[in-house]
């Protein structure tokens, strides 16, 4: 069934049209992700369909019957209250009905006076006139579904809670059609997978704009693409679209320059004097305009942006190391027993839920914190960039170029001088935008130029938090690039799983409690690594020989309970060889002088890894009688 149709649609805040005469359906069931260049459109066109912005021409139809909610890229500030009575808002007047009954119920809790008992009559009288009872189940259960908590603030909640109240607001009209932009932004990778897994399950249409390319993979049926003001679909996987697009580029490249070819012919013969004048044909004539006016509309391809970092002298050796340190805020412990050494080179991804600590452990391992227990000794000569995802260094108020050069027409770029404009065009900027304030730019925009300031000072230290955020996929592509050849030491706090897999070399996950745990390879080589539970072994450690011979464990032949026995020791030994074998393959300066003992060292730790699951697997097996 078609939902929406969108048929000629342009819309256009100067020259060229941000859209240009584009077509559009969508279909149930669906879930279609919206892709493009920072500033092409895809915020605009999810607002055309939310009924947010009008076109200024086209043809805009909703099927009969057919609801549509949006989820908007950044929480509002303006959003306050309890969880429920923010859902509630979703459902318009009988939503603000009911919140108003839930208010009134929770203010008779503490004041039963007269006028607040009428109140609270009068409202129940009217929700049961308009079937409210009905709406309030509805809201009560998105609440249980979303695993929220009905009386919390939201003031009170992490980011990621707050995005999954303003989904529930969302989804509790019950919408045909959902669009979301931006939807993974600042959060966790707990919170993406969640999100995810919900998406998946839910039974609506999907329309959403999004630059985490696990998420598109995992999620998307459909791929659109604006491109110049035109929409392309492509009916595949994430990967195929890749392809396509490639085929496509060459495909476009290869017309433009015959083209541009042809042109340049024709405009020799158009010049060749008098005799040519004379007997030229004018049917050829007014072909040549007409292939000027074509190429004067040519919209090209916006061009990649080139970024560079500025290498500054090699750091010591040993850039930090941590020896059992321990830090706490009041009550909450933020780091337990945390021993760690960081060396020149290493690219080191750092990875937890939002509020664990990261930001935390950082400024203690570059020496900004003291550790209240433990030693931390920091490198020498460390030159530390650091990228801000709250964007702090950036001044709204001020230009681009002003934020980059304060004031200043000529930067000093190692031993060059370059023109702030002609920087700024390195990572995209036109001159005209060079000139408008930062408030205008889009979040993709704000990270560019924050990039842009980042990358003037030489640094052999950098420090990345959360750099991928509103960044498009072509940008995302070549900041990888950069820093898989950087040569300093990286860094990197992330949520973006495909960021991390293809950039760092080995991992600080925040286990929970404090504890964190370093794992070789980015975040799918941790999720192989990573040990289950050990809740069976916790419990096997801790009984003595005596209570072995329980009646459970009695069951066992002669042989499986001295292979039961036997299991801690060997567990205790593999976890050491593990531990070992990580701890060589991080040394950067090993693979460097070692390269085939290191393809051994990693067979040896995945066969390490192997016998540990497997002994495990035999726990589980005989522990169970």
């Amino acid at each position: 069934m078609q939902l929406v149709n969108l048929q000629g649609i342009t819309l256009s805040y100067g020259q060229p049209p941000l859209l240009d005469a584009v077509d559009l359906s969508i279909y149930s069931g669906e879930r279609a992700c919206l892709i493009g260049r920072n500033g092409a459109g895809k915020s605009t066109l999810l607002k055309i369909l939310g009924g947010q912005v009008n076109a200024d021409e086209g043809f805009f139809k909703v099927s009969s019957g057919v609801k549509i909610a949006q989820l908007e890229q950044a929480v509002p500030e303006h959003v306050e209250g309890t969880v429920f009575e923010v859902i509630s808002e979703g459902l318009g007047a009988q939503g603000a009905l009911i919140k108003r009954f839930h208010q009134l119920v929770q203010a008779v809790a503490t004041d039963t006076s007269q006028q607040l008992l009428n109140e609270l009559e009068s409202c129940q009288t009217e929700l049961e006139r308009v079937d409210g009872w009905d709406i309030n189940q509805r809201v009560e259960a998105i609440i249980t579904k979303m695993e929220l908590d009905t009386d919390a603030q939201l003031s009170s909640l992490s980011g990621g809670y707050k995005r999954r109240v303003l989904l529930a607001r969302a989804l509790v009209c019950q919408p045909d059609l959902l669009l979301l932009d931006e939807p993974t932004n600042h959060l966790d990778i707990e919170s993406i997978q969640w999100l995810e897994q919900f998406l998946k399950k839910w039974d609506g249409a999907l329309l959403f704009v999004s630059h985490d390319r696990s998420f598109m993979e995992a999620l998307a049926t459909r791929f659109i693409e604006i491109d110049r003001g035109q929409l392309a679909e492509f009916a595949c996987t994430y990967s195929e679209y890749l392809q396509r697009k490639r085929d496509m580029q060459e495909t476009e490249d290869r017309h433009n320059a015959l083209f541009d070819k042809r042109l340049s012919q024709e405009e020799r013969w158009i010049r060749q004097g008098i005799k040519a004048r004379r007997t030229r044909n004018e049917g050829r004539v007014r072909a040549l305009e007409a292939m000027r006016r074509d190429y004067a509309d040519r919209r090209v391809q916006l061009g990649t942006a080139k970024m560079d970092i500025q290498q500054a002298e090699k750091s010591g050796k040993i850039v930090a190391e941590a020896r059992a340190i321990n830090f706490r805020y009041g009550d909450e412990q933020i780091v337990r027993e945390f021993s760690t050494l960081i060396q020149r080179g290493e690219k080191i991804g750092l990875i937890g839920r939002n509020g664990v600590g990261k930001t935390t452990v950082l400024k203690l391992l570059l020496g900004q914190l003291q550790p209240q227990t433990g030693h931390i000794k920091t490198g020498t000569n460390l030159n530390v960039a650091y990228f801000d995802q709250y964007r702090t260094v950036l001044d709204s108020s001020k230009s681009v170029q002003d934020n980059l050069s304060g004031g200043r027409d000529m930067l000093q770029i190692g031993d060059k001088s370059r023109h702030v404009i002609s920087y700024l065009q390195d990572f995209l900027f036109a001159p005209e935008r060079c000139r408008q304030p930062v408030s205008v730019l889009s979040g993709g925009e704000r990270n560019r130029l924050l990039l842009a300031k980042l990358f003037l000072q030489p640094a052999n230290v950098l420090v990345l938090d959360e750099p991928t955020n509103d960044l498009d996929i072509d940008t995302l592509d070549l900041l990888e690039e950069l820093l898989i050849d950087y040569k300093g030491t990286l860094l990197l706090v992330s949520h973006d799983r495909s960021f991390l897999n293809n950039v760092v070399t080995s991992t600080l996950v925040f286990e929970g409690d404090g504890k964190i745990n370093a794992y070789v390879g980015g975040y799918d080589d941790w999720l192989r690594q990573r040990q289950p539970p050990k809740v069976a072994l916790k419990t096997a450690t801790a009984v003595t020989p005596k209570s072995l011979a329980s009646p459970t464990v009695a069951k066992l032949s002669y042989r499986d309970q001295r292979e039961l026995d036997a299991l801690p020791a060997e567990i205790e030994g593999l976890e050491v060889q593990i531990a070992g074998l990580s701890e060589q393959l991080c040394d950067p300066q090993y693979h460097s002088h070692n390269r085939t003992q290191g393809e051994q060292l990693s067979g040896e730790l995945k066969r390490a890894q192997h016998a540990l699951d497997v002994c495990y697997s035999r726990w589980e097996v005989l522990d169970q009688g």
